[in-house]
């Protein structure tokens, strides 16, 4: 398990790009200066020895040394301990909608990252709960299983998107189904999953394994994103807008909010609906949700002592400059032998 103590001195890397562009705005100086001066093969008359390899070298070494030195800043740490605590606390299941329709804009910056921005403070206001997550569109898919390690579920939440599934459709009752195997039975604790979703192209009705969830002690909460006016599906390629998405008859499709769908699954499994305009509003709900219920005990592991391995690329990063200091710009004879980049022709 690794633990960055001081990221922001990843900064500090942004010199290396500084450093490669002042070195090739110093070459193409010399270079135009130098053919004021003489002609290529007079030159390599007068300055045999020169080795434009040997000078890239050591502003490679330079970037690696200063490279070393920020990571250095940043101390990286490395569990070392492993020990087993006690905890109390409910398991929490989250279910993320990742289907076409999430890309609407209809609520800012999408519906999906939107979702993403909700489930991540949900994440911060939690104490000693348990988490695990799914995704789906057309299909459920396991994400991350029940833990404890918060830095996972949300460095996993963070890169869902809606190309994961090439399924698709909101599969939100495979979703429910899915959810029961990350219970664990023996330990009995208090079950919780909040499926977040526009609701939209859901097929079927999720009654029935709404309910068998509930009588195996799942309580359902759910969470919508959206809003019930509608916003077209932007289709994007790296970034750029290619257009909208249409339909069969080419007519630009409109997705909406369902929250009839989204109400009726919360009410059969004694859970609640939840409009997800708000994310401040939405984490204070779940938080006084998670407060009125029992906490359960139980047992899981956790790194309790880390150590700093900045020394190691302090260390590199010294050794690098060191050698910089000592790496000569001119040929060398086995250099010479190599002729690199062409350099005797």
């Amino acid at each position: 398990m690794f633990q960055l103590e001081e990221k922001i001195w990843f900064w500090a890397l942004l010199i290396i790009p500084v450093i490669c562009i002042v070195f090739l705005a110093l070459q193409l100086w010399k270079r135009n200066k130098q053919r004021q001066f003489a002609d290529k093969k007079l030159l390599e008359r007068l300055s045999p020895d020169r080795s434009l390899f040997k000078s890239v070298l050591k502003i490679v070494v330079l970037c690696l040394a200063f490279a070393s030195l920020a990571i250095a800043l940043v101390n990286p740490k490395v569990g070392s301990t492993l020990e087993t605590v006690k905890r109390e606390g409910v398991d929490i299941v989250f279910a993320i909608d990742v289907s076409k329709s999430m890309l609407a804009e209809d609520i800012a910056p999408n519906r999906l990252e939107k979702s993403k921005q909700v489930v991540t403070q949900i994440i911060n206001n939690l104490a000693s709960d348990r988490v695990g997550i799914i995704a789906y569109a057309g299909k459920a898919f396991p994400q991350l299983p029940i833990t404890t390690d918060y830095s996972s579920a949300k460095m996993f939440l963070q890169n869902m998107n809606t190309d994961m599934m090439s399924s698709q459709g909101t599969a939100i009752n495979e979703a429910i189904e899915l959810s029961k195997t990350y219970y664990d039975d023996d330990e009995q604790t208090n079950r919780v999953l909040i499926i977040i979703s526009d609701g939209e192209d859901h097929e079927g009705s999720s009654d029935a394994i709404a309910e068998e969830a509930r009588e195996q002690g799942i309580r359902i909460y759910t969470i919508g994103v959206g809003s019930t006016k509608g916003g077209t599906i932007p289709m994007k390629r790296n970034g750029v807008l290619q257009g909208y998405k249409k339909d069969r008859q080419g007519e630009t499709v409109i997705t909406r909010l369902n929250e009839n769908t989204l109400k009726g699954i919360a009410s059969q499994a004694n859970g609640k609906y939840i409009k997800g305009d708000n994310t401040d509003q939405v984490v204070s709900e779940i938080r006084d949700i998670l407060n009125t219920m029992d906490k359960t005990e139980f047992e899981a592991q956790q790194f309790a002592d880390y150590e700093s391995q900045f020394q190691w690329f302090l260390g590199l990063g010294f050794l690098l400059l060191f050698l910089d200091v000592f790496l000569l710009e001119r040929k060398t004879a086995w250099l010479r032998k190599l002729n690199l980049f062409n350099e005797n022709l």
